[in-house]
């Protein structure tokens, strides 16, 4: 079944007073529906973004592509890119306290069945939403494409409460099959519910159709894949069905 959609801007604030502009997807029905966050890549929140929110809204999830940066920054320059998800990394709690601030927004709208809450992410959106999942937020489930897979610290069984999918590019050159192979055995001690689909022949950036632009505007190592982008998306559909649905 596919649904009518519509859209709007939300406000919402971190525990800072940060300002964050979210852009809202939801399916027309009178039903509460589950929520899905929807992370962006270091580009800030951006029409990508916001292409992934409505598509999600088309299915039946109400679907908040957040603002990572503030004001709803957004850029095609990598060094601005870089310089704006650095700001995030200055002290450990940024990340997870933003995140927060958009998954309580998105959980209290009327709209929303706030028990049944995901995540997406993808580059540093997939770290943003694995930090979100690590800090023992209230998800079911966690997708990532191309996710920066780092941890900042070790976590202790049971502290993560999603089944989490991470989607990678076996040709990455950011994030290396050594570090999915570190996340993995992270998931394992922690004894969380976790897949890891590699994706041959796939670079970074490999679900954004834009990748290959951005690649050769910017000097770095992205790649656009569409039979990885096709069936990332088909194995997040299936878990979101699987977890948001029962």
């Amino acid at each position: 079944m596919s649904f009518q959609i519509t859209t709007r801007e939300i406000q919402y604030h971190a525990a800072d007073g940060t300002v964050f502009i979210g852009y809202l997807a939801l399916p027309q029905t009178t039903e509460q529906v589950p929520g899905v966050l929807v992370s962006p890549e270091w580009w800030g929140r951006n029409e990508y973004t916001e292409q992934r929110a409505r598509e999600l809204a088309t299915q039946g999830y109400a679907a908040l592509a957040i603002d990572m940066y503030g004001d709803k920054k957004s850029t095609t320059d990598a060094k601005q890119a870089s310089e704006w998800m650095m700001e995030t990394f200055k002290a450990p709690n940024i990340i997870v306290d933003r995140a927060n601030a958009a998954l309580n927004t998105l959980a209290q709208l009327p709209e929303v069945q706030s028990k049944r809450l995901a995540a997406i992410g993808f580059c540093y959106g997939g770290k943003v939403v694995l930090d979100l999942a690590r800090s023992g937020a209230p998800l079911r489930a966690v997708i990532t494409f191309h996710a920066n897979l780092s941890a900042q610290q070790s976590i202790s069984i049971g502290q993560i409460q999603a089944e989490i999918l991470v989607l990678h590019g076996e040709l990455d050159t950011m994030v290396s099959l050594d570090d999915v192979a570190t996340f993995k055995s992270e998931m394992s001690k922690a004894q969380v519910e976790h897949e890891v689909i590699i994706f041959e022949n796939a670079k970074h950036g490999f679900s954004n159709l834009l990748a290959d632009e951005r690649a050769k505007a910017n000097g770095v190592d992205l790649g656009y894949q569409k039979e990885a982008e096709q069936q990332g998306l088909a194995a997040m559909y299936q878990l979101l069905q699987k977890q948001l649905h029962v």
